[in-house]
């Protein structure tokens, strides 16, 4: 007995310094975009690491929102030229209002689509619904860069191209999504529905009251994939927005990287920060609904 007691104590140690090690793996590049957007040029440069800064200094988010200015907002009207434009702030603050705009739109948009489209195709009967869910899921297989031309030339002819809802729109026809929700309305016992219905209760009624409480893990875990997937989104977002007014985080971290004077890789680490710091805002935040939703959908991250 006494000999398992210390194989189990052993166990958990070699465990825990285990799980240590690879923690400290993951946070090493959040600790190095962290410092190093405080650090000067000259030691980001150095030949030798600077594992802790020996000065620390705040030009780089100083220069980050002093260069460039933009609109605050400008409500882009869909399929029209009219721009309503906000008061001049810094550069900064309007790419991540964009990025945040951009991120949350698409998610509740994608999780509104996906839970009505899941749910018809799951336990509604029409003719072609074999038909569409097989073009679903051959959509899911089909690499984005085929469509991009066409995606194109579609938002271009929609008067879309430069504006965020060319960003937006694309995201929303998620076929993922839709798969998804699909899988967990499969649950929702028939039998639940047809009391609905002999209650008095419409298609709507029925949705929301029935089928949505069943599927809510689901919808759950496509918000959190469309946000990251929103938020770190960068092949599209490059084609179709051209105006740095208008770009993402995402975009101005790749223009200080290809700066044409030159990489200025302490003004990207900035940008860096600036990119993790809501995500990782929100997962300490809702760390444990996130954590409850991954598991009551099956899902291993």
């Amino acid at each position: 007995m006494k000999s398992k007691t210390m194989g189990a104590k052993t166990y958990r140690i070699f465990s825990l310094i285990v799980i240590t090690i690879i923690a400290i793996g993951f946070a090493f590049p959040l600790y190095w975009i962290i410092t190093g957007s405080f650090k000067t040029s000259m030691a980001i440069n150095a030949p030798s690491p600077q594992w802790w800064p020996q000065e620390w200094v705040s030009t780089n988010y100083e220069k980050l929102f002093s260069r460039q200015t933009a609109p605050l907002w400008e409500l882009a009207i869909p399929f029209t030229k009219k721009v309503f434009a906000g008061p001049v702030v810094p550069a900064a603050v309007r790419w991540l209002i964009n990025t945040v705009f951009m991120a949350v739109v698409s998610m509740f948009l994608t999780c509104f689509t996906a839970a009505m489209a899941g749910y018809a195709l799951a336990k509604k009967r029409f003719i072609g619904r074999s038909v569409v869910f097989t073009l679903i899921v051959c959509a899911m297989a089909l690499p984005k860069q085929v469509i991009l031309i066409p995606l194109l030339r579609e938002m271009s002819a929609l008067k879309l191209y430069n504006t965020i809802w060319a960003v937006i729109f694309p995201i929303v026809g998620w076929p993922f999504g839709i798969f998804l929700i699909k899988q967990f309305a499969e649950g929702i016992p028939t039998e639940m529905m047809e009391a609905a219905k002999i209650d008095g209760a419409n298609e709507w009624k029925t949705f929301v009251s029935v089928a949505y409480p069943m599927i809510k893990p689901g919808v759950g875990a496509l918000a959190i994939f469309t946000f990251i997937n929103s938020w770190n989104e960068y092949v599209w977002p490059v084609l179709i927005l051209k105006t740095k007014e208008n770009y993402t985080l995402s975009l101005a971290l790749q223009m200080y990287i290809s700066s044409e004077g030159g990489t200025e890789f302490t003004i990207a680490m900035a940008v860096s920060v600036m990119t993790m710091l809501i995500p990782l805002l929100l997962y300490i935040v809702f760390q444990r609904y996130i954590i409850n939703t991954f598991a009551m959908s099956g899902i291993k991250g």
